[in-house]
């Protein structure tokens, strides 16, 4: 007789029914009953195969906490593991300190401030001055020089010439800044303008000169993103008469420059910044600016 042929099921089945029954023995016809052993011994090796199936050990820090950890230590270099770990637990993430410790970024050196920190903890004490010139319709030149300061992006003082000097450069400078907001940093480029007359006033006032490198206009890059500006969004549309007319031009961009002009830098706000005005407020007007080449946007009651 062939022998028959056993499904899983059928296995199943003979190992509980000998957990429930004793007397399955005297009345086993189809299998013997050291099969029905054998079956149940391989039925608890896969048991535990399959509950031992996990990895041992902790479970495994997700990653979005393990990318956070590594951002507070890049960020703050002279945080150490219990002070990430505090910081954590403000936000709701419950992580050992040791486990701060293993996905922190470890640096070999001392820590120290980035040049980007550096740059914003000084941003306010710092100004930058340039020189950008244009051409009238008689093809004559005529030298504007800007004073800014980087931490609104403010055009402080500006004025127009076609005999530049170093010391009608170096007054501007001296009227630009009252005696209790004199900044400490003034940035330029070592143009043969700026000579002793110039160096002696700035250093009376107590103000440090930081020269950029020769032919490094990047190295002074928001002046140099003014003048772009400038010329992109205003004199490239225009033909300039005479120096009055330049200054009346330049007059109406700064305004235009500093309560309508975003900046991303600026949390997307205007140098002297604009307040949210709800739809509540009135329905959107539109303010011709720099002679209609631009508006500005508001909400008339």
């Amino acid at each position: 007789m062939k022998r028959p042929r056993l499904r899983q099921r059928d296995r199943v089945f003979w190992v509980w029914l000998s957990r429930l029954w004793s007397g399955w023995r005297f009345c086993l016809m189809i299998v013997k009953p050291e099969t029905v052993i054998a079956w149940q011994r391989e039925g608890f090796r896969l048991y535990w195969r399959w509950k031992s199936r996990k990895k041992p050990g902790r479970p495994k820090v997700e990653a979005e906490i393990r990318a956070l950890i590594r951002r507070m230590a890049r960020e703050n270099p002279t945080w150490g593991a219990p002070r990430i770990q505090f910081e954590l637990a403000l936000l709701g993430y419950t992580v050992t300190e040791s486990t701060v410790a293993k996905y922190m970024n470890r640096s070999r050196k001392p820590p120290a401030p980035t040049w980007r920190t550096f740059l914003e903890n000084h941003v306010p004490d710092i100004v930058a001055i340039d020189f950008f010139f244009v051409a009238t319709v008689s093809f004559r030149l005529l030298y504007c020089f800007l004073v800014l300061r980087h931490d609104r992006r403010r055009v402080v003082f500006f004025n127009v010439t076609s005999h530049p000097t170093a010391r009608w450069t170096a007054q501007p400078v001296v009227e630009a800044f009252p005696f209790d907001e004199v900044p400490r940093f003034l940035i330029r480029d070592h143009d043969g303008i700026y000579g002793q007359d110039f160096r002696e006033r700035i250093k009376h006032l107590g103000i440090e000169e930081v020269g950029s490198a020769y032919r490094s206009p990047w190295q002074s890059p928001h002046v140099e993103r003014l003048i772009g500006s400038i010329r992109r969004e205003c004199l490239d549309h225009m033909t300039v008469f005479s120096e009055a007319h330049l200054l009346r031009i330049l007059n109406s961009y700064f305004a235009y420059y500093h309560e309508a002009l975003t900046h991303l830098s600026l949390a997307r706000n205007t140098p002297i910044p604009r307040k949210v005005e709800p739809p509540s407020h009135g329905h959107v007007i539109a303010i011709p600016q720099v002679g209609g080449l631009h508006h500005r946007y508001t909400r008339a009651a």
